[in-house]
């Protein structure tokens, strides 16, 4: 006999399409806004050599806000809005494919990871041509020395021009490695993303039911599972940084080898060097776990079919 969850989970057909894919939008696009900084952060912390340019996510933050100000924050954003898609593909994935899967097993833990892998090979598909170019837009400022493109002197001071940056960088992209400079990075994005979302669901289902049952029974679900996401995050984030070092270098310096890529890091900076960024990963998985997990949650209540409200307790 299965064990009641103390943890409702709301699966597919119990949503309501139009107000799951319209409240989707606006979540998805508030949580890329609020931790694109940390993410251009942790990019750069990747691709340089050692500590030649930032000693750390804090130094770093601090010396681009002096040096760039707060656009230098969020060089690349508005292309990297583009990735909504690929979000609204992650979420329609992850929850179709749970629902495949619940018809052959209906542990949880089977359930998520195999969902968590598959959107996230559906979703990086989109995502990494959009990764490469803005990727490229976040190392220039001071960091463009580390980069293979960068902007001509009066491309960089336009901003009247609308994608007129992003358009060069893809001119560049495209005239030196034509369209299979956009893939660049793609396996090295598949074996950072899949395992991380494959890792990040079943643990963070794991870390809900171990609150669950430490807390009072009062306690509302949301907060549990607000907590449960950032630990799932980290635990996540700690286990695939090695291959995210080496999927930015990749992308950023144009390399073609993954295993070279990875060999000439631990060569060049030890063992230490697969912890790069890291921190700025946490910092900016953390709140966009918290973010996530509440409206996602939330996303997933207010879009309940109107029949099934009154029969659910959080």
């Amino acid at each position: 006999m299965q064990q009641k969850r103390n943890i409702q989970i709301i699966e597919w057909e119990d949503l309501d399409k139009r107000k799951f894919y319209s409240f989707g939008v606006f979540m998805t696009m508030t949580i890329r806004a609020t931790v694109y900084p940390a993410t251009l952060i942790r990019t750069r912390l990747q691709v340089q050599r050692g500590k030649s340019l930032y000693s750390g996510t804090f130094d770093a933050f601090f010396k681009i806000l002096r040096s760039e100000g707060v656009r230098g924050l969020y060089r690349g954003f508005m292309v990297n809005t583009f990735t909504l898609i690929s979000g609204q593909a992650y979420i329609t994935t992850y929850e179709l494919v749970r629902k495949y899967v619940s018809q052959y097993s209906e542990d949880n833990t089977v359930k998520s990871l195999v969902a968590g892998g598959s959107a996230s090979l559906v979703a990086q598909s989109i995502t990494v041509p959009i990764d490469v170019v803005s990727q490229q837009l976040m190392m220039q400022g001071q960091g463009e020395h580390l980069s293979r493109f960068r902007l001509n002197s009066t491309e960089a001071g336009k901003s009247k021009k609308v994608f007129g940056q992003t358009r060069n960088i893809m001119a560049q992209i495209f005239a030196a490695d034509g369209l299979r400079g956009f893939y660049r990075g793609y396996v090295a994005s598949l074996l950072t993303y899949i395992p991380n979302s494959a890792v990040w669901w079943p643990f963070y289902h794991f870390y809900a039911e171990q609150l669950s049952k430490l807390a009072p029974s009062d306690c509302p679900h949301l907060v549990l599972q607000a907590m449960a996401g950032p630990l799932a995050a980290a635990t996540a984030s700690t286990v695939t940084n090695p291959m995210d070092v080496v999927r930015a270098r990749v992308q950023v310096e144009g390399r073609t080898s993954v295993i070279e890529t990875f060999r000439q890091l631990i060569r060049e900076e030890g063992c230490w060097g697969l912890t790069k960024g890291l921190s700025a990963r946490i910092i900016s998985s953390t709140p966009t776990a918290i973010v996530m997990v509440v409206g996602y949650e939330t996303l997933k209540k207010l879009s309940l079919r109107p029949e099934l409200v009154d029969s659910r307790h959080w």
